[in-house]
């Protein structure tokens, strides 16, 4: 078989090759053309000179290409897919900093709280261009993969006003998986069959069953009570377990700032999290996980690029999404997995046009999804108040309304626990200001938020957050790693 894929944020250096080794798995996927584009020329050409050692490691006729011209990577593409993050690190830190200054304490700040939306506001102007330019210039029915954050307002824009064929894809749903098969004793994860529906990030294990046996909610929580890790790291994450009956998808970190109970207070923050890795709920966990992944790779390059030069192992193939679909749409072997799509009656207790997590099979024909799902009601009341405050994201977003994206922000369910409509009337206006250069759509709204900021007098604070952890230099992370190795 021979068609072109495109990668765009290829940048991405570590997902991407995991993305590539993952689709050149599949032995009719051989010949295939790998488009990478990014803005960074550098970062192309790191991650073009891994791929290109990884082909003629394993002398493929793979063609892999490399450009910062969007368009001419999208053109003629069959598949397209997206790892971006519009503003870099440099707008993400001010995700995390701006709120900080309002008692606002996120682990992630990439779904929504208040640095996810703004997050998708920076994201979805870029989302559309890619829509537009897929539409013009990508092969006919080209499919859009989007594996970017915020995934539910990406998503929701590009089917919604890009009006191409998308889905969201995430690896959370796999991830918690794994812990559950683990705390149940399971020689492997094939032994654990399992239902998760719900949106992204805030998806439920709905259905659990090992080797046939349905799994209640009162041995699942006495297998992650007694698992010597995981009772200490996902303590939140157990608690919602114990409370509304199933447990979350998402990691313990990620969960904390998506509901309005358990980091509205600093002793409550400190009191539900696990500072182990930043996942389990560190202040600005990924932020920091991020800058000293990227310090990392740009010191480490050649030895990047070393490990390139080992066989493709299908053995190794990893549970991200996108190698699977393709497989499934090119060559009709089935897969089933958990997709982000617009609802339209698969979730039978969340609105229509919500973007939703779900299971769905894929083959020749496409994307195929169960419909019919019910969640139990607290898990679709908390589904629901994240959609609502995603649907006024996406429409400030297109619209370039300030005042409808500080109401989204005012119904987070984390910022209304904390903040008053005052603050976070300030702290809108204080981002959009800090990160103008990436949010066109509100260009006419900057001057007054300037003007607003000048005058105001609602009192802020520097604060770190209630678990911050400073990032670590090169030094202290090979001495991190090398300890490991000697641990093993």
């Amino acid at each position: 078989m021979s068609f072109k894929i495109a990668i765009i944020g290829a940048g991405s250096v570590g997902f991407t090759k995991k993305l590539f080794t993952d689709i050149l798995c599949v032995p009719e996927f051989r010949d295939v053309e790998f488009a990478l584009t990014d803005l960074s020329e550098r970062n192309l050409q790191m991650i073009k000179s891994i791929l290109d050692r990884v082909v003629e490691f394993n002398r493929l006729p793979t063609k892999v290409t490399a450009t910062t011209d969007r368009r001419a990577a999208l053109e003629g593409a069959r598949y397209i897919i997206s790892c971006v993050r519009v503003g870099g690190l440099e707008a993400y830190a001010d995700d995390i900093r701006i709120p900080l200054k309002y008692g606002i304490d996120q682990c992630v700040g990439d779904t929504i709280c208040a640095g996810g939306i703004l997050y998708g506001q920076r994201n979805i102007p870029v989302i559309l261009d890619f829509c537009k330019d897929i539409l013009e210039v990508a092969e006919p029915g080209a499919k859009f993969l989007n594996y970017a954050n915020p995934m539910a307002m990406n998503t929701w824009a590009a089917i919604e006003y890009g009006r191409v064929d998308t889905v969201g894809l995430c690896h959370g749903v796999q991830h918690g998986a794994d812990q559950i098969a683990e705390v149940l004793g399971a020689k492997s994860r094939t032994e654990l069959d399992y239902v998760c529906s719900g949106i992204n990030h805030q998806t439920w294990f709905i259905d659990l069953r090992l080797n046939g046996r349905k799994i209640g909610k009162d041995e699942l929580v006495a297998a992650f009570e007694a698992h010597p890790v995981y009772s200490q790291q996902e303590k939140l994450r157990i608690d919602v377990l114990k409370r509304f009956g199933v447990y979350s998808t998402e990691s313990n970190g990620h969960l904390s700032e998506y509901l309005p109970w358990y980091r509205k207070r600093p002793d409550e923050i400190t009191r539900w999290i696990d500072m182990s890795d930043w996942i389990h709920g560190e202040t600005g966990g990924y932020l920091r996980y991020s800058t000293e992944t990227r310090n990392w790779f740009e010191t480490e390059f050649p030895q990047f690029l070393e490990s390139a030069a080992r066989p493709i192992d299908p053995a190794k193939r990893s549970n991200e999404h996108a190698s699977h679909i393709l497989e499934a749409l090119e060559t009709n072997r089935v897969y089933r997995g958990h997709f982000n799509v617009k609802n339209n009656g698969i979730v039978t207790n969340l609105p229509q046009d919500a973007i939703i997590e779900s299971p769905g099979f894929v083959d020749r024909f496409g994307i195929n999804m169960a419909a019919g799902i019910t969640l139990p009601e607290a898990c679709a009341a908390t589904c629901t108040s994240s959609i609502n405050v995603q649907r006024m994201s996406v429409h400030a977003a297109i619209s370039g309304d300030i005042d409808l994206l500080k109401l989204a922000v005012l119904h987070d369910p984390l910022v209304g626990a904390v903040s008053t409509p005052e603050e976070v009337w300030q702290m809108v206006d204080e981002m959009v200001v800090a990160q103008a250069r990436w949010l066109p759509q509100y260009a006419d709204a900057v001057p007054a938020a300037r003007e607003r900021l000048s005058k105001s007098r609602v009192k802020t604070r520097e604060w770190a957050g209630a678990a911050r952890r400073d990032v670590r230099s090169i030094e202290e992370l090979r001495a991190e790693k090398t300890a490991l190795k000697q641990a093993v």
